[in-house]
C-alpha cells in the first residue's frame, strides 16, 4: 500500500510541465542516439553530464533515464534497418530483425520491438516500483564489511563479463581503481598521488573520465578506422502494422524476454547483452517456426527486444538500492547522481524520496512517449543515418570539449580530458573494455573507505570479512567468479590437448 501511495505522489511530481518536458528530451535523445551507429546512452549521458550540473536535479535524472530507455528503444532501429545495433543491446535483434527487412517486412519488425520494448519496460518498471523497497530493508542492515562484500562481487563479475577476457577487464578495473584513489584520503586528510598537482586534491572527476573514455575515445577510434561509406538504409515497405498472426507470435515472447531480461539485469553481472542472448535462444527452441529462424522469424526479434528493454529496469534497482551499477550506463547515471551531492543507496529513499520516487513515476510517463514516439518517426532516424560520421564525431569532441570546459574551467581538466581520450582510443584499439575503470573510479574509493572501517571496528584483523555469514559469502562468490573462467578455460584445453 505504501508503494501506491508513494508512486501516487510520484506521478504528481513527474506530470508537472517541467518534468514532462525534461521527460520528453530525454526519450527523444536517447531514441536519436540509439539510432546513431556506436553513440550509445552511456556516451550520451557522459556529455551531458557537465551541461546540466547547474540545473534542477529532479528533472537532469529524470532526462538522464528517459535517455537510457529510449536509447535501448532506439538501437533496434538500426539493427533492423541497417544491420547495424545502435547499441550492444540489440546485436540480437539484428539476426532476425535486418532479415524480415530484406525481406519487405521492416515495418512489423519495428512494431513488434516498439511494442514488446513497451510491454517489458511497463512491467519492469512495475518490478522496479515494488522490489526497490524490499532490497532497502534489507540493505539498511548491512554493515561496512557486508558493503566491501558486494562491492567486491560488483569488481570481478564486471571485469569478468565485459570485455573479451576476464584479464583485460581486471586491467581495465585497476586503471579505474587508480584514479579512484587520486585526491585527499577521506579518512586521515593526506593527500594521494597527486603528484603535486593543486587541481588533483579533489580527485579525478568521473564526468571528465567518463567523456574522455566515452565521448573522445570513440571519435578517435571511428577516425582511425576511416569510416567513410555507411550503408544505405533499406526502406521500410509495406504496412507498418502488425496482422493478427504476428500478434499472436509476439505475446509470449514478448512476455518471457521480460521474465528473463529484469531479474538478469539486476544482477551484478547483469546487463542487456546476456537476457538478448538467452531470450534469442529460448524462442528458438520454443517456436513453432523454427525453419524460418535466420530467415526473419518475428520471435526473434520480440523475445530479445523485450529482454533488453526489461534489463534496462532490472539495472536500476542495485542503482538505486545499493548504489551498485551494474551497467556501463549506469555507472554514468551514478556519476550523475553524485553530481548533485545525492548517493544511492538504502538512505536514497528516506534522505530523497521525493525525487527517487519522481524518478520511478517518470519511467511510466516515458515509456508512453517511447511508443508514441517510435513508428511515426522512423524516417526521421532513417535519415540521420545519412549524417557524413566526421561532421558526427567532430561535433561531439567539441561538446564533449566546451561541457567539460563549462563545468571545471581548468587546463589540467582539459589536459586530463585529452589524456583520458587517448587512453580511451588505446583501449579500444585493443579490446579493453571501458565499463569496468568507469566502475573502478566510482566504487574505488568507497570500498576503500567501507574496507578501512571495518578494519578500523575489528582492530586491524582481516578476519572480520570472514566472521560475517553474509560477507563471508559475497567474498566466496567474488572468488568463485574470478577463477572459474580460468578453470573452465584449464580444463576446456586439457580436453582439447587430449583430442
Amino acid at each position: 500500500m505504501d508503494v501506491l501511495l508513494n508512486l501516487a505522489e510520484g506521478f504528481a511530481s513527474a506530470l508537472t510541465v517541467s518534468n514532462l518536458i525534461f521527460a520528453l528530451v530525454g526519450v527523444f535523445i536517447g531514441t536519436a542516439v540509439g539510432v546513431l551507429p556506436g553513440i550509445g546512452p552511456a556516451l550520451t549521458v557522459a556529455l551531458l553530464l557537465p551541461v546540466t550540473f547547474k540545473l534542477d536535479p529532479g528533472g537532469s535524472l529524470i532526462m538522464f533515464a528517459g535517455i537510457y530507455y529510449g536509447g535501448m528503444y532506439g538501437g533496434s532501429t538500426t539493427a533492423i534497418l541497417l544491420n547495424t545495433p545502435g547499441e550492444a543491446a540489440s546485436v540480437v535483434t539484428a539476426l532476425e530483425g535486418n532479415k524480415m527487412a530484406r525481406a519487405g517486412r521492416g515495418g512489423p519488425a519495428l512494431a513488434t520491438a516498439a511494442i514488446g520494448s513497451f510491454v517489458a519496460a511497463l512491467v519492469a518498471t512495475f518490478g522496479l516500483a515494488f522490489l526497490s523497497p524490499i532490497v532497502v530493508q534489507i540493505a539498511v542492515r548491512f554493515g561496512p564489511w557486508d558493503y566491501f562484500g558486494l562491492m567486491l562481487i560488483a569488481f570481478v563479475t564486471v571485469s569478468a563479463t565485459f570485455g573479451s577476457s576476464p584479464l583485460r577487464g581486471l586491467t581495465s578495473l585497476a586503471f579505474g581503481l587508480w584514479l579512484g584513489l587520486i585526491g585527499i584520503d577521506q579518512l586521515t586528510g593526506q593527500a594521494r598521488l597527486t603528484f603535486g598537482v593543486p587541481q588533483l586534491l579533489d580527485g579525478v572527476e568521473v564526468t571528465t573520465l567518463a567523456v574522455g573514455l566515452f565521448a573522445i575515445g570513440e571519435a578517435l577510434h571511428v577516425a582511425g578506422r576511416h569510416v567513410r561509406n555507411p550503408e544505405k538504409p533499406i526502406p521500410v515497405k509495406g504496412s507498418p502494422w502488425m496482422t493478427k498472426e504476428d500478434w499472436r507470435r509476439s505475446f509470449f515472447p514478448w512476455l518471457r524476454g521480460t521474465l528473463i531480461g529484469f531479474p538478469i539485469g539486476g544482477l551484478p553481472a547483469g546487463g542487456a547483452e546476456v537476457p538478448t542472448f538467452l531470450s534469442y535462444n529460448l524462442e528458438r527452441r520454443l517456436s513453432k517456426h523454427q525453419d524460418e529462424f535466420g530467415k526473419g522469424a518475428i520471435e526473434g526479434v520480440a523475445g530479445p527486444e523485450a529482454a533488453n528493454n526489461a534489463s534496462a529496469a532490472g539495472t536500476l534497482v542495485p542503482l538505486l538500492t545499493l548504489g551498485l551499477p551494474t551497467s556501463a550506463t549506469a555507472a554514468v547515471m551514478l556519476a550523475g547522481f553524485q553530481q548533485y551531492n545525492i548517493q544511492p543507496g538504502p538512505l536514497l529513499f528516506v534522505q530523497h524520496a521525493d525525487l527517487v520516487w519522481a524518478l520511478i513515476a517518470s519511467l511510466f510517463i516515458a515509456n508512453v512517449m517511447l511508443l508514441v514516439l517510435n513508428l511515426p518517426l522512423v524516417g526521421l532516424w532513417v535519415r540521420l543515418l545519412a549524417i557524413p560520421l566526421p561532421w558526427l564525431y567532430g561535433g561531439i569532441m567539441l561538446f564533449a570539449a566546451m561541457g567539460t570546459i563549462a563545468a571545471n574551467p581548468s587546463v589540467v581538466e582539459l589536459l586530463m580530458l585529452v589524456g583520458v581520450g587517448a587512453i580511451g582510443f588505446l583501449m579500444r584499439k585493443f579490446d579493453y573494455p571501458i565499463a569496468p575503470a568507469i566502475v573502478g573510479l566510482i566504487l574505488g574509493p568507497m570500498a576503500d573507505s567501507q574496507l578501512r572501517r571495518a578494519l578500523q571496528m575489528s582492530q586491524g584483523d582481516p578476519m572480520i570479512l570472514l566472521q560475517h555469514p553474509s560477507s563471508a559469502v559475497m567474498i566466496g562468490l567474488a572468488t568463485l567468479a574470478l577463477i572459474a573462467p580460468l578453470i573452465f578455460k584449464g580444463l576446456s584445453k586439457m580436453q582439447s590437448d587430449e583430442d
